[in-house]
């Protein structure tokens, strides 16, 4: 955290001072160690200079450049400082010259790493802490590059998987739009004055055309809005988790969802326990990836496990498994290496969510395509229905 401090020189001049401190009492011996006399002292609120809210650290590039660093043989502090000092980004040099300042009052690394949470996740740090107890930084540094170049790869690939679909829907709905605005209302200038029985689709479409030809810019305003409030309502949390509990209960999509979460789960419990880190205080670290209805369920499995009941059985009865992650759960108790079968568990997972993905892409892509014609079809042939009428009249 930053202090901002008034204190009296030994010279009797009145400075002010920003200090960084992990809390009031720290700052405060910081400024009396070098010879002042506090006056005031407030806690400095709002992100660091430069760095703007919804920005993200790139944490990543900072522990595999920071790993290459450490690879070739400079110290901590001196590695920080050379980030600190090519980094072009105001925000995130600021956060590497606080994190080298925290250091050179001896502080441990994750003691630093613990003061930006806006930065560095609580797993992140969890991660340098337990490889601080076995002097391995740089083993552990690696294990995070390679787990998150992992979750970042499946994550790409549902994300490259999602790309052509919403495109096909923003394309469809966009030619849906260009003719419930502009064609069918041209449409419905025509037919206006000519009294022909229509099918009560034409005429509801005809109607709408009228009314759009009438109140143009508020139908338009009221569409903008609509899009705005939805907008809106996917970037508020508690929407998106109505959204997501929504999701979950469609069966297939749901199971789906549950399974890439345990794969998160157990690919982070592995990284964990690889770094020393005791099974339960991995468990609770990772129980934030994990859906409420599932943490209540994890909750009990850690309870089970602190009993001393078998990490397999206590998570097989809370239905945390898969009937693969049971055999290789149960494998690593009789080998003692858990930490690897977690890592071999979510492997085996993630290709299945990949196959998944996959199958359910080349599925949905035609579907979703017949579904946008038919109903830029419909569009048209009820535009049409008229003139087919008019012609039979004749």
């Amino acid at each position: 955290m930053r202090f901002e401090l008034k204190a009296i020189t030994q010279e009797g001049r009145i400075e002010a001072l920003d200090f960084h401190a992990l809390d009031e009492i720290g700052a405060r011996q910081q400024a009396e160690g070098r010879g002042y006399t506090v006056l005031t002292l407030r806690r400095k609120s709002g992100l660091f200079e430069g760095w703007r809210e919804g920005e993200r650290f790139p944490v990543a590039l900072f522990s595999q450049e920071l790993l290459v660093l450490l690879d070739s043989g400079l110290p901590l502090v001196e590695a920080i400082v050379t980030l600190g000092e090519k980094e072009r980004h105001a925000g995130s040099r600021a956060v590497l010259e606080h994190i080298a300042s925290i250091l050179r009052q001896g502080r441990p690394f994750s003691a630093a790493l613990e003061q930006f949470p806006h930065a560095f996740s609580p797993l992140y740090v969890a991660t340098v802490r337990a490889a601080e107890r076995t002097s391995d930084l740089g083993l552990a540094l690696g294990r995070y590059v390679a787990y998150q170049n992992q979750v970042e790869a499946l994550r790409k690939r549902l994300t490259n998987a999602a790309i052509y679909p919403l495109l096909l829907i923003g394309v469809g709905s966009l030619v849906s739009l260009f003719l419930m605005l502009y064609v069918v209302p041209r449409f419905s200038r025509i037919y206006e004055e000519r009294a022909t029985d229509l099918p009560l689709f034409s005429k509801l479409l005809l109607a709408w055309g009228q009314l759009v030809e009438g109140h143009g810019l508020l139908v338009i305003g009221a569409l903008v809005g609509l899009a705005i409030a939805c907008a809106y309502g996917l970037r508020s949390a508690p929407v998106r988790a109505r959204l997501a509990d929504a999701l979950w209960r469609i069966p297939a999509l749901g199971e789906r969802m549950k399974l890439y979460q345990l794969a998160r789960f157990y690919r982070t419990i592995g990284m964990l326990l690889r770094g020393g880190m005791p099974l339960v205080s991995a468990l609770d670290m990772g129980a934030e990836l994990l859906h409420p209805a599932l943490r209540a369920r994890l909750a009990a499995a850690r309870r089970a496990i602190s009993e001393g009941r078998q990490v397999s059985v206590s998570m097989d009865g809370n239905g945390l498994t898969t009937p693969v992650a049971l055999r290789l759960l149960a494998v690593g108790e009789k080998s003692g290496n858990m930490g690897e079968m977690m890592d071999r568990i979510a492997v085996f997972h993630d290709e299945e969510i990949s196959r998944w993905v996959d199958w359910f892409t080349r599925l949905f892509e035609p579907i979703l395509m017949a579904a946008i014609g038919l109903v830029i079809g419909a569009i048209v042939i009820l535009m049409y229905m008229p003139i087919f009428e008019l012609a039979g009249s004749l």
